[in-house]
This record gives structure tokens, C-alpha cells and sequence, in this order.
């Protein structure tokens, strides 16, 4: 995310900038949109690509593993090079990718595809939020631009599941397909809305500790879907895993070594903020791993259509959104910490009751309790989180903050499913049905109580360590001042 202040010196509102936010907006509905549309239709591309369960996995692993581990280098990259010319780039490359992801033939060109979306949302996304700052120059206005901005992004994530459920019911490709015009548009559009800007004091970004972060987390995650297939001690599971550490710790020593890193170690040394990006991670995991793993059951075991499988999801979307709103207006009475708290309690309950999947296939019975619960706590964590990872924050750095937690929550995802995955995959392929299926709804169950432990570990994270932290609702970029380019 972008990080440093903005510019040119505020003038006159640009006649633009509504539309402009309507463009941008669309672009970050479809890659939040990316990131969960694909959960329907994977049953369907496992079939026509020919992959396994733990193969399959990948088609969620690359795309958020390039999102969240290049995304504050892509911030950096709009500042240093301009904000419009960075968001162009992520947009095109993400377009591309869409078309190459709805051709694919085999498991590794959708890999690869999906891997090169990923970096076009982490070249795409920090470069909007620098373009609004920049359009909206009265507080107001930016306040009430990011809220749309965000909360299309939020629509995007929610609404994915079931779009995907009635485009997969006619073939699953168009939910790539379809990125390709609105790329296209956005390409066409933002050139004649908005003006180039970037930052008089962006340094030249920390190339080798991004391209270490993220070949490490890719090892790491290689290894975990790995052991799915073989043994925990296989040669190749744990050359991959500790590859991938030694990997991540140069990354930490290159970083602190660095003039100007990504992310200055001395941003790790508030305790909250420490402790939000931690239970974060738990969250993700959690998160990331029940939709993937109930779509597998809902259409491999339980013969459900691609349609109602996503139609299943629509009380999690209204309930994430009550949860998002009410906390919200709860935060200010009861605080982020008694907020957090009660929403991962929520969540670590949710996902116990997930587990009733293992014991029958009534929607509302053993789908439905978990489903709500989950989604509530989720949304009554989100505010609190989004104030947490703010804590005694400059208004320089908030968008580096909020840089480091979307980042955590895509990387968290990642690791978590790839765990949760390969533990799941691993007890079903060992445990056949008497229709010699794997057992993927016991398999599902072993993961989602170790999800539902790591949220119950969250929520305790959060009451022992965090600190009292502001209630007052906070925007991430809403209190930047512009600042004028040097002559």
C-alpha cells in the first residue's frame, strides 16, 4: 500500500473523480470477487483439468499467495513510478491472466494463470487507494469515497459464491471470461479520468525481500499440500517446508538490513498491532478453509448442483453484512477489544458446528447453525480488526498498516488452507466412503476443529495482549494531507 503523502496541492474538486471512483470501484469488486468466485466452480474444474483435492487447492494458493505476498511492493511501485501508469499495469496483467485462467488445459497453466492475477490485484489494488486520496482532497468526500470503495470490495467477497454458482452451471470458464471487457473498460476509462500522480519521496522499493517473501511462502505452501499424498517426513515435503523458511528468515535479514524496507521492523514493536496480525492469521485460517472444503462436500458427497451450492452461501453473505453493521455501531458502546474478543468466540463456536456436516446432510441442521455464526462473528470482527491494525498510527503509515493486514489475511489464508487442506484430504483419501469416495466430510470435520481451536486460541490472544485502542471508527488513507511536489 502506498505509504507515503499524497499529491499534487488540493485545488479545485476534479469534475471526475465520481466517476473515476465508479471505475475503480468495479476493478476492485472484480478481485476481491476473484478470490472467492472460484469455490463453486471448483469441483467442476478438478473434473475437466484432470487434479486432485490437494492439486486443486493451488487454484485458491496462487492466486492469494501473489495478492497478499507482493502487495506492498506494489504500493511501493505506485509511488515510485505513478499511481495511474502501476494501477494500468496490475489491471492489464490481471486481464490477461483472467483469459489464459478461462483457456486452461491443464491444472499448472491454471496455476500459473491464477498466480499472475494475484500480482496483477497486488500491482491494481494499493494503486486505487493512492488514486482516491489524490482525487478527493476534502475529507468528507474521501471519507464517503472509501466507504463505497470498500464497501464494493466487501460485495465483491460476499456476493462471489453465489455468482459463481449460476455462471459454473453453465460453464465454470466465464467466471474468467467476464473479467476480460471490464478489464478492458477500465483501460479504455481511467486514462480519461484520472491524472497521473505519484510520491516526491518514494525510494526505490525492496525488490529482494519481496521476491523472498513470497518464493518462501510458495515452498512452504508446496510442502503442506504435498504431505496430502505422502508422508509428513517424505524427502520432498520436508525439503520444501524448511526451503521455504530459510527462505522467508533471509527475507526478514535482508529486510532489516535494508535503507528502505517494505515494512520496518520497528512497525512490530506496538504490541496491539503485533497481536492483531497474529490473530488475524488464526482468523484467515479459519476462514479460507471452510468455504473450501464445505464446497467440496456440498457437490462431491452430497451431489449438490453448482447452483445451490451457491445459493447455500447467501445467508453468509447477509449475515457477514449484519455483522459488519452492527459492529460498527457497537464499537463506540463496548470497545474493539470486547468487540474482537466476542467476534472470534462467535467464529470459534461457528466452526465448531460446522462439524455437524460429518453427521448428516440437512442444510438447515448441520450447515446452516455454523454458516450464520461463523458470518456474524466475522463481520463483528472485522471493524474492530480494521481499528486494531491502526493502532498508534501515523496518518502516513495507515496505509502501510492497512497495507501489512491485508497482506496478513491473504498470507494467512494461504498457509491455513494449505494446512487444513492437506489434513482434510489426507484422512478422506486414508478413510474411503463404501462408494470407495474419499471421506471428505470427516476429513472437513478434523480440519474445522482445529479452525475452530485456532479461534478460540484468537479470541484469548486478544484479551491477555491487546492494549485499549481508539473506538471511533477509523478509514485507512481518510486523514492524509495532500502534499505539493517539489519544484
Amino acid at each position: 500500500m502506498t505509504t507515503e503523502s499524497f499529491s499534487p496541492v488540493p485545488g479545485p474538486a476534479d469534475p471526475r473523480r465520481w466517476r473515476a471512483l465508479g471505475v475503480l470501484g468495479l476493478i476492485q469488486f472484480m478481485l476481491i470477487l476473484d478470490v472467492t468466485v472460484v469455490n463453486v466452480a471448483l469441483p467442476q474444474i478438478k473434473i475437466d483439468l484432470d487434479m486432485s483435492e490437494s492439486s486443486l487447492a493451488w487454484v485458491v494458493e496462487a492466486y492469494v499467495l501473489a495478492a497478499g505476498g507482493l502487495l506492498l511492493l506494489g504500493g511501493r511501485l505506485a509511488d515510485l513510478i505513478g499511481r495511474r501508469v502501476t494501477f494500468l499495469a496490475g489491471v492489464a496483467l490481471f486481464g490477461v491472466a483472467s483469459a489464459t485462467c478461462g483457456f486452461a488445459q491443464s491444472g499448472l497453466m491454471m496455476d500459473v494463470s491464477r498466480f499472475v492475477q494475484g500480482m496483477g490485484e497486488a500491482l491494481a489494488a494499493p494503486a486505487s487507494l493512492g488514486i482516491i486520496a489524490v482525487l478527493f482532497h476534502d475529507p468528507k468526500e474521501r471519507i464517503k469515497a472509501l466507504g463505497i470503495f470498500g464497501g464494493l470490495a466487501g460485495l465483491g467477497g460476499t456476493s462471489g459464491t453465489v455468482i459463481s454458482g449460476f455462471i459454473t452451471h453453465v460453464d465454470w470458464r466465464w467466471i474468467f471470461f467476464i473479467n476480460v471487457p471490464v478489464a478492458i473498460a477500465a483501460l479504455l476509462l481511467v486514462p480519461r479520468l484520472v491524472d497521473e500522480s505519484r510520491s516526491p519521496k518514494a525510494h526505490r522499493p525492496d525488490f529482494l525481500g519481496a521476491v523472498l517473501g513470497t518464493s518462501g511462502l510458495l515452498a512452504v505452501v508446496y510442502g503442506l499440500l504435498r504431505a496430502a499424498d505422502h508422508d509428513w517426513t517424505e524427502t520432498g515435503v520436508v525439503a520444501a517446508i524448511a526451503g521455504g523458511l530459510v527462505l522467508v528468515a533471509l527475507m526478514v535479514l535482508v529486510e532489516a538490513r535494508s535503507s528502505d524496507p517494505l515494512i520496518p521492523l520497528s512497525f512490530f514493536q506496538n504490541r496491539t498491532r503485533v497481536t492483531t496480525n497474529i490473530v488475524t492469521l488464526f482468523f484467515s485460517t479459519a476462514f479460507f478453509s471452510y468455504f473450501f472444503l464445505l464446497t467440496l462436500v456440498e457437490q462431491q458427497i452430497l451431489g449438490w448442483s453448482s447452483i445451490k451450492c451457491g445459493l447455500s452461501y447467501l445467508p453468509f453473505g447477509i449475515c457477514i453484512g449484519a455483522g459488519i453493521g452492527i459492529g460498527t455501531g457497537l464499537m463506540p458502546r463496548v470497545g474493539v477489544k470486547a468487540l474482537l474478543a466476542t467476534g472470534f468466540a462467535l467464529d470459534a463456536v461457528g466452526m465448531s458446528l460446522a462439524t455437524l456436516i460429518g453427521s448428516g446432510d440437512s442444510y438447515v441442521g448441520h450447515i446452516l447453525p455454523g454458516m450464520v455464526l461463523l458470518a456474524l462473528g466475522s463481520g463483528l470482527s472485522f471493524p474492530a480488526i480494521g481499528n486494531a491494525s491502526l493502532h498508534q498510527v501515523t496518518a502516513e503509515d495507515s496505509s502501510l498498516a492497512s497495507g501489512v493486514q491485508q497482506a496478513i489475511q491473504q498470507i494467512g489464508g494461504a498457509l491455513g488452507l494449505a494446512t487444513l487442506a492437506s489434513i482434510a484430504v489426507k484422512h478422506a483419501a486414508s478413510n474411503p466412503l463404501p462408494n470407495h469416495l474419499p471421506d471428505l466430510a470427516g476429513g472437513s470435520v478434523i480440519a474445522y476443529w482445529v479452525g475452530a481451536v485456532s479461534l478460540a486460541i484468537g479470541g484469548l490472544l486478544v484479551v491477555a495482549f491487546m492494549e485499549y485502542v481508539d473506538p471511533v471508527p477509523k478509514m485507512p488513507g481518510a486523514e492524509i494531507a495532500p502534499e505539493p511536489e517539489p519544484a
